[in-house]
């Protein structure tokens, strides 16, 4: 009987997973479904490029997975039994509208619905900013942005990389309109001098208002709210304050947090369920330091390696690898033509070296690139298959295999 394991959600790192299990186990041994709500790839870093009205090119899951052993099954996550170890998911009806009720039961899982927008609970957000945390999300932007006249005003809340990159996307592929951003700290101010410079200077290149160490307490139709009272006019308010995760985990008997990510162990495994693994933003991973791995696509990643390597070394009765995961930099883009590489310390702290302007450009694309790549050729990358260990390829009601 072939081990079933399921992967819920196939972003960067569970489509990552998916394939990188695939490539590590023969076919005959293990079945893999990866369960997602749309049936093509998103490059979630580039949703602020789709917001200010660029084209990206579809990336079909059929095409991507064809010839892997990953199957798709479309549809929106609705509940987990981690004790019965299911999953319900509403598929999408083949004849007219309307939605069918599936459960997968599952050996292994990995959980990588990853999150979405955060609405820190403010007033008026839900019913009057604007999210590109999704895809959904940013087509409505897009939608919204282009039918504002000259002169009219955009308002981005939140000074992190998400804001950043949104507010001089806009302002790049918009001159005519007037571009602000409202930080609740100062500009850039986790960068190195060199790199808060650069940007600063960005930003008044775009013509871009800043107000720094300001509070959003209200978001209304045509204006914000700061917390000293003072309103900014916003035709359109873009909220980029940081991510909530998918609610799903917190109403399960896992081990989570406050926030609702799982928490995990070295290997992103559940530390409460064994059978469970947790990548990307839906995990609580500790990094160098000890420090909680943020939430990105530099952490998310390499996440996918570790869990998808223990997986197959556990289902194989191999050594199972611990790799540390480390930062580099962080990749900030500026607009299509400028660009930001910040330098950081392993445990993503700024240092002085910093890389800007075109080249700085040019390098986020080949990253970006190069994620989406890494995604799409899964079989591309030589690996030995290994062969699922007989104790571990289990009947239903037993127990999954305990390898070590």
């Amino acid at each position: 009987m072939q081990h079933r394991i399921v992967v819920l959600g196939a972003g960067y790192t569970g489509a990552t997973a998916a394939g990188r299990i695939a490539r590590r186990l023969h076919r005959e041994d293990v079945a893999i479904t990866l369960v997602n709500a749309e049936p093509d790839f998103v490059e979630r870093v580039r949703m602020h490029q789709l917001a200010a009205g660029q084209d990206l090119a579809p990336r079909p899951f059929s095409e991507m997975f064809e010839g892997t052993g990953v199957a798709l099954k479309q549809g929106k996550v609705t509940a987990l039994d981690v004790d019965r170890k299911t999953v319900t998911v509403a598929v999408p009806g083949t004849e007219g509208p309307g939605e069918r009720v599936e459960e997968l039961a599952y050996d292994t899982l990995v959980y990588a619905l990853g999150s979405g927008w955060n609405d820190q609970g403010v007033p008026g957000t839900t019913e009057h900013a604007h999210e590109i945390a999704s895809r959904p999300g940013a087509l409505r932007l897009r939608e919204r942005l282009a039918g504002l006249a000259a002169g009219e005003s955009v308002v981005v809340v939140g000074g992190g990389l998400t804001g950043v990159e949104a507010a001089t996307e806009i302002a790049e592929a918009r001159p005519d309109l007037a571009v602000a951003l409202a930080a609740r700290g100062g500009l850039g101010d986790w960068l190195s001098d060199k790199g808060a410079r650069h940007l600063r200077e960005v930003f008044g290149r775009l013509g871009i208002t800043v107000h720094e160490h300001t509070a959003v307490t209200a978001v209304e139709a045509g204006h914000i709210t700061t917390a000293d009272g003072t309103t900014v006019p916003a035709a359109v308010t873009v909220w980029t304050t940081g991510f909530a995760v998918h609610p799903i985990a917190q109403a399960t008997t896992l081990e989570v947090t406050g926030t609702g990510q799982i928490v995990v162990d070295r290997t992103m495994r559940s530390v409460s369920h064994p059978d469970v693994y947790a990548i990307g933003d839906a995990a609580l991973a500790m990094g160098p330091g000890d420090k909680p791995l943020r939430m990105s696509c530099a952490s998310g990643v390499p996440g996918a390696w570790q869990a998808a390597d223990a997986i197959a070394a556990r289902l194989t009765g191999g050594k199972v690898p611990s790799v540390p995961v480390r930062y580099f930099n962080q990749c900030i883009s500026l607009g299509r033509k400028d660009g930001l590489i910040q330098y950081v310390t392993a445990d993503d702290r700024a240092v002085s070296a910093a890389l800007t302007g075109r080249l700085a450009a040019l390098y986020k694309e080949i990253i970006c690139k190069g994620a989406a790549w890494g995604v799409a050729h899964p079989l591309l990358v030589p690996a030995r298959r290994r062969r699922v260990a007989r104790e571990t390829v289990v009947p239903e009601s037993s127990p999954v295999g305990t390898a070590a």
